[in-house]
Parts: C-alpha cells; structure tokens; sequence
C-alpha cells in the first residue's frame, strides 16, 4: 500500500516529489520548508517559518492516517545557529508531549534564502 500527499508547494510539481508518503505503516515527509497556502514563503522569524513547516507537516500525516502522536523523528536544518532556541521552542510546543527523536543541524544556506529553516519528519501509525 503507498499514498503520495500533495501539499501547496510549487516546488513538488517541478522537481516531482511529494510531501508526504505512506506506505505500509510508515509516513515519510519530505523536507518542508516554510511556504504558505498560497505558495509563497512565510517571511518572518525562525519561530514563525518553524512553525508554518510544523503545520504543514501536521497537516500531511494526518491526511495519510496518522496523528502527531505516530511522529518518531523530526530533522530539522536551520540556517543560522543563534535560531536553534527558538525553532527548538516550536518544536517543543508541538511536540514536547510525544518527544520524537530529533536532530537539528546548520547548514549553510537552503534553496531560497529567506527560508531561516526546514523540516523533515518521519512518523509510525500503529492502528
């Protein structure tokens, strides 16, 4: 069983990926950077855009079955290490109650460079 999610990205119709698949148990988002409904980046701070990424990620697992509680991982990338506490309070708000594991690194730059952070995440539906 495989199910591909499509989310308001412009960028999965021209490099042909898509948000999010599941197949079997396992749901794997793809890199989710912070972009708007309308296709257009959310500017504003790391705790902003991380927050947007969150919500898009959210919003792939659930339509594919599962539930913030089914995440087991996240990676997140950020590009500036002065914004580690604040994307890492996002994080924590969204997920502090299930504590997926989690690696956050820096790197030097993201495809558009008003994205301050993106965000992978893995997750295991067990129902």
């Amino acid at each position: 069983m495989r199910d591909n999610y499509r989310s308001s990205s412009p960028y999965e119709s021209l490099v042909g990926f898509s948000r999010a698949v599941r197949h079997g148990s396992r749901i794997v988002v793809s890199g989710t950077a912070p972009i708007g409904e309308n296709g257009e980046t959310v500017v504003g701070d790391a705790y902003e855009q991380a927050m947007r990424c969150f919500k898009v990620i959210l919003e792939a697992v659930v339509a594919l079955g599962g539930s913030r509680e089914d995440v087991i991982r996240t990676r997140i990338y950020v590009t500036d290490a002065a914004d580690w506490d604040a994307v890492g309070r996002a994080h924590g708000e969204v997920f502090g109650e299930v504590f997926p594991a989690a690696t956050m690194v820096v790197v030097a730059g993201l495809l558009d460079p008003r994205w301050r952070v993106e965000i992978e995440a893995e997750a295991e539906v067990s129902r």
